[in-house]
């Protein structure tokens, strides 16, 4: 999904698209089957084809916000006081789908608010995040950043990904596609994650109790968790320095699960082999910044997923949760308000 500035418009009585008529019925061999009159959803701020698409497919019909309005569904990043100002007094709203897999910015939001079910991208937006993942691991291995920056013939250099021990941090939808990716790799993947139940396809589980255990042993750590006050600076200095001189860290999660300031010095000091972050923190990170300069460091402009590969896997996400919503079942990708994710 794109990263856009929070918008600070006010969605009410604003238009979020034309009707669609004729959406209002689901096809009979949908298994679920609409037991009440087809949803009223408002797309805001603004709506996308595809998204009133996937609306119509799932049985509800678009329409600007109102009493009447059942769901909402997010087509960009707005802040969380527009989003508040889009539900506050619409007691009928009982959905909102947010568009990140990663939903921090709105969890004060999400507990003010505990009639509505909050749905997020997680789990939808793996197989983009996980392969970038993938592709920032083995361009740092192989030495891509060096090379990138290079301005004459030098020697060569890079380390396999074959066979070598690897840390997953999350267990979520991107933390087991990674998962699985690296299988083609190597078989020793150890897992962290909050509970003791075994990664599917992980040589080793632990918990989040584990993890300064593990980092002992990593030959590159991947970042996939999500963000909470308990993952802020997860990687910090002290944790920094229990992996090898020869590891590599690649966060794919949030910016502020690493303690930027530790990092630089960290890379600065030879004591990593090298980062790659397609998140940081601040972010975007500042022009100037010593890790822009980095020869070790390769860094990415939150691009794991774009809006063109995100589009319809959201729109997948919508047609799925307006049919769920219209038959009263479970919704996919429903947020744990309390743990934040």
């Amino acid at each position: 999904m794109a990263k856009h500035a929070d918008s600070e418009s006010s969605f009410a009585g604003s238009s979020s698209g034309p009707s669609v008529a004729g959406s209002n019925t689901v096809p009979s061999v949908d298994p679920f089957t609409p037991t009440a009159p087809a949803p009223s959803i408002a797309i805001l701020p603004a709506s996308t084809s595809e998204l009133v698409a996937a609306v119509a497919e799932g049985g509800g019909i678009v329409e600007a916000l109102s009493d009447s309005t059942a769901g909402v569904v997010l087509a960009d990043v707005v802040g969380p006081e527009a989003v508040e100002r889009a539900v506050k007094g619409r007691p009928g709203i009982r959905w909102v789908q947010l568009p990140l897999a990663g939903v921090d910015q709105y969890d004060d939001l999400m507990r003010a608010h505990r009639n509505i079910s909050w749905t997020s991208g997680k789990g939808a937006f793996r197989q983009p995040v996980g392969e970038f993942a993938l592709t920032l691991t083995l361009a740092l291995m192989r030495g891509i950043p060096v090379f990138a920056r290079a301005g004459t013939w030098g020697p060569p250099q890079g380390t396999s990904l074959h066979n070598r021990h690897v840390v997953v941090v999350g267990a979520g939808g991107v933390g087991q596609e990674i998962l699985r990716l690296l299988r083609a790799f190597t078989e020793h993947i150890t897992v962290v994650r909050a509970h003791d139940h075994p990664g599917a396809g992980a040589e080793r589980t632990v918990t989040d109790a584990g993890l300064d255990d593990v980092l002992k042993t990593a030959d590159v750590v991947i970042l996939a968790a999500a963000m909470t006050e308990g993952t802020r600076h997860l990687m910090d200095a002290r944790r920094l320095a229990r992996m090898k001189d020869h590891a590599f860290l690649i966060n794919v999660a949030r910016g502020p699960l690493v303690d930027t300031d530790a990092l630089t010095q960290a890379l600065a000091e030879g004591k990593l082999a090298g980062a790659a972050l397609d998140v940081t923190d601040p972010q975007p990170l500042p022009d100037g910044h010593p890790l822009w300069s980095e020869p070790r460091a390769l860094i990415t402009p939150h691009t794991a997923e774009t809006p063109e590969m995100v589009a319809p896997l959201l729109a997948g996400r919508v047609r799925d949760n307006v049919r769920r919503l219209a038959a009263g079942q479970p919704l996919d990708g429903l947020v744990d308000v309390d743990a934040g994710y």
